[in-house]
């Protein structure tokens, strides 16, 4: 697929976390019609980017532009309108609510009734596990399982640009399997992706292009594929 406009953007980004500056001044854009990884060891400073670009915590320095435009300061809601969704780390979902209410709270933006529905069965089509628990309450569910919720919640809103963070944190190996297989699905349907991952090779292996994070700051970024045998990313990420 070849990369047109950009749709995200961020530079010169810091942000602070817990009295740490924990985002040194971080640039990369993601354009449409691509799958762009994240990677990084754990505090690296990888989901505190994700939480600065979609308006949880706020931003000391630099920008974020989507769409050409600059979103510093906007929150999650109306970025959610605006057609930019996120799958956070530790999926977030409606612990006492049915799989199927939190599916609709993914489309609040929306009031087209019969295009709701269609997509709620269209999430089941995804995640047949979903469609097996429908009525059963979220918190009740596995990691697994609740990792798809939290994906198809996101779906619901009909997203230009999805942001996954960590999607295969603390999932069994076929589990995380099922959920790369998703992410390349919802990437073959037209939706521009963001992956933050620990896991280098799987998120690398499925990217167009890729960013490495160390310490706050992007240490490298290049093709996804060459990334792969580059052999400081197979030093320092895959054990080799």
């Amino acid at each position: 697929m070849t990369a047109t406009k950009t749709l995200l953007k961020v530079t010169g980004l810091k942000v602070s976390y817990g009295g740490i500056q924990a985002v040194k001044g971080v640039d990369f854009e993601v354009h449409e019609g691509e799958l762009v990884s994240l990677i990084g060891s754990n505090g690296a400073g990888k989901t505190t980017t994700m939480k600065a670009i979609t308006g949880t915590l706020p931003i000391n320095a630099g920008d974020i532009e989507y769409l050409g435009k600059s979103i510093r300061g906007q929150g999650p809601w109306d970025l959610v309108k605006q057609g930019l969704a996120m799958v956070p780390e530790g999926r977030g979902v409606f612990t006492r609510m049915t799989i199927t209410e939190n599916l609709q709270m993914g489309a609040y933006i929306r009031n087209d009734k019969e295009g709701i529905a269609a997509d709620i069965e269209k999430m089941f089509t995804i995640f047949p596990r979903l469609r097996e628990r429908k009525d059963q309450l979220a918190g009740t569910m596995s990691g697994g399982e609740q990792q798809m919720l939290a994906m198809g919640r996101a779906l619901m809103s009909r997203p230009k640009v999805l942001l996954l963070d960590e999607p295969s944190m603390g999932l069994s190996p076929i589990m995380v399997d099922k959920i790369f297989e998703v992410v390349k699905d919802v990437y073959a349907q037209g939706v521009t992706v963001l992956l933050v991952e620990q896991n280098a090779s799987r998120a690398l292996g499925i990217a167009n292009r890729g960013y490495v994070m160390e310490s706050g700051i992007v240490t490298m970024s290049g093709n996804a594929a060459e990334m792969l045998t580059d052999p400081r990313v197979r030093a320092a990420y895959l054990g080799e």
